[in-house]
């Protein structure tokens, strides 16, 4: 049976990998790889300044990417109000972040193999109605803590920074942010307000993605 349709257009680094958009991607990582290079751990959040730039579909290629260079790699959904990484990848939610950190799971309870290279993926979970809490937990920091301990790279999709607090709270936790916007959709006034938010929240804005899709 050959791959779903949503599938395969979704994660273009996986189905074709020598397209010119896998190129692309692969320049996003060694981009990544060369502002961070002297950071011991690799945690990099991705959002965007609104709804529907399609930053769920760059990490997800990113991950993927990364996987290709044989590369641990482990992909947090913590979008938990709208998550959409567990649609891309076809997976249950049953059991994901929110139950970790509501439950003190441990964190391998939640961890799914995606079959592409090491790359693993937790997905947002069970729906909560105190998600800005939940990220900015103790929970929270010590589920970082220990992941990167196991994995060579730590992707989060997160909400809109413009449009939920909880992308602000979890960003200072991380190595890096990169921002996501799309090409004719979001003004530059939107972008520029997004990069003064993540400042303000003592995030490391380390590159922006203009998204042509």
């Amino acid at each position: 049976m050959g791959e779903h349709p949503l599938k395969r257009r979704k994660l273009i680094t996986y189905s074709n990998s020598n397209s010119i958009i896998s190129d692309q991607f692969r320049t996003i990582r060694a981009s990544i790889r060369f502002v961070t290079s002297q950071k011991e751990k690799h945690v990099f959040l991705i959002t965007s300044p609104s709804k529907k730039e399609g930053k769920s579909t760059i990490i997800a290629n990113l991950a993927v990417s990364m996987t290709q260079q044989h590369e641990r790699v482990l992909l947090i959904d913590a979008n938990i109000r709208q998550p959409m990484i567990h649609r891309i990848f076809k997976l249950p939610n049953e059991f994901g972040l929110t139950d970790i950190l509501l439950n003190n799971e441990p964190f391998s309870n939640a961890v799914y193999k995606t079959g592409i290279g090491k790359l693993e993926i937790i997905t947002s979970g069970t729906t909560a109605t105190n998600p800005a809490e939940l990220l900015g937990s103790i929970t929270m920091s010590e589920l970082l803590d220990e992941v990167t301990k196991l994995y060579d790279t730590v992707l989060i999709d997160s909400p809109s920074v413009l449009g939920s607090t909880e992308t602000r709270v979890l960003a200072n936790q991380c190595d890096g942010v990169v921002l996501v916007f799309k090409h004719g959709k979001t003004g530059h006034d939107k972008v520029l307000e997004a990069g003064k938010v993540l400042h303000l929240a003592h995030a490391q804005l380390i590159g922006v993605i203009m998204n042509e899709c």
